[in-house]
């Protein structure tokens, strides 16, 4: 039987129907499918996303990044993909968590916090008490002018994501600059529910299997 503690696997920034195939035959949890976004890799068209979404097998999740802050352009956004979890990549107001729950109960809420410091931990622990089903920890950064919303390949500060984790009374992804080099200081470090990567597994844009596969096996043995 499987390990409930096993570290969960997240591969972001899938592209086609092959590197959905690829990820799931090598071990994935969770499919991530990057939406229109202010900057950042991995974008795919909705209609590219909807099929990938309907050729994922349970128990794999479809995570859809979006970085709408509108509740109806959130849910407008997740009725043309279909995904089982939405990743919210940006802040959203407090009461848009119940609002988006009214409407689609059955899909799971994944606030992304861009851990830039201390005040970070304070920020997680509120999208939970709002109605966050799980967090996702990234080194983005919304403050700037043309927004990081994740997929810089840059790892933060893991102390402090040690601290949410610690406090979270729901699971916790890690993400941010991951790879076969630091997968397991990674887990060591911070403990997380689940591990999200995307440039750590990829050569020149592409899936790389053997990069892929070389994590997985850190990961599970």
């Amino acid at each position: 039987m499987e390990s409930p503690f096993r570290t969960r696997i997240k591969i972001c920034c899938i592209s086609s129907l092959d590197e959905a195939r690829l990820a799931v035959r090598l071990g994935a949890d969770a499919l991530g499918l990057v939406g229109r976004m202010p900057s950042g890799p991995g974008v795919v068209a909705d209609t590219l996303a909807a099929q990938i979404v309907q050729a994922t097998p349970p128990p794999v999740a479809t995570f859809m990044l979006t970085s709408e802050t509108n509740t109806a352009d959130v849910i407008a956004h997740q009725q043309r993909v279909g995904a089982n979890t939405i990743q919210l990549v940006d802040a959203i107001p407090p009461e848009t968590y119940a609002q988006l729950r009214a409407t689609l109960p059955a899909i799971k809420l994944v606030q992304v916090i861009h851990v830039i410091d201390e005040k970070n931990i304070d920020e997680a622990l509120l999208a939970v008490q709002h109605g966050a089903d799980a967090l996702l920890l990234d080194s983005g950064n919304p403050n700037l002018a043309v927004k990081e919303l994740g997929g810089t390949g840059r790892v933060h500060n893991w102390a402090v994501s040690r601290r949410i984790v610690e406090q979270s009374p729901v699971p916790v992804f890690l993400a941010g600059g991951l790879s076969i080099d630091n997968v397991r200081k990674a887990v060591e470090t911070v403990q997380p529910f689940g591990l999200d990567i995307c440039s750590g597994v990829r050569t020149n844009g592409q899936l790389d299997a053997y990069k892929l596969e070389a994590f997985v096996r850190l990961l599970i043995g």
